[in-house]
């Protein structure tokens, strides 16, 4: 399933990360791991934000994906599904006329 992964870091912890060097190492691990289609780095609500889009094979991939984010981050997560127009099409002609 394609799912949109939110993660919006605590300032301080972000801050301490940039300053010792281990943010970026964070961010390309996670893009390695997670493989998304694509990412984008902005600011939301004043953190710092990563969104990914990528696909979820199995729901068991949530702590691996997340833990980084939490434990050296402070970070929010979220998990939202997510469709592309191809598939927000196919389910419309799924649907009764």
């Amino acid at each position: 399933m394609r799912v949109l992964l939110k993660a919006s870091m605590d300032t301080e912890k972000a801050n301490e990360a940039i300053r010792n060097g281990t943010l970026g190492k964070l961010v390309q691990e996670s893009l390695e791991q997670i493989k998304p289609e694509a990412a984008y780095f902005t600011s939301d609500h004043g953190k710092r934000t990563a969104f990914m889009v990528f696909d979820m094979q199995d729901s068991s991939q949530m702590p691996v994906l997340s833990e980084p984010f939490f434990l050296q981050l402070g970070a929010e997560i979220t998990y939202t599904p997510v469709m592309n127009l191809e598939d927000l099409q196919k389910g419309l002609s799924q649907l009764g006329r």
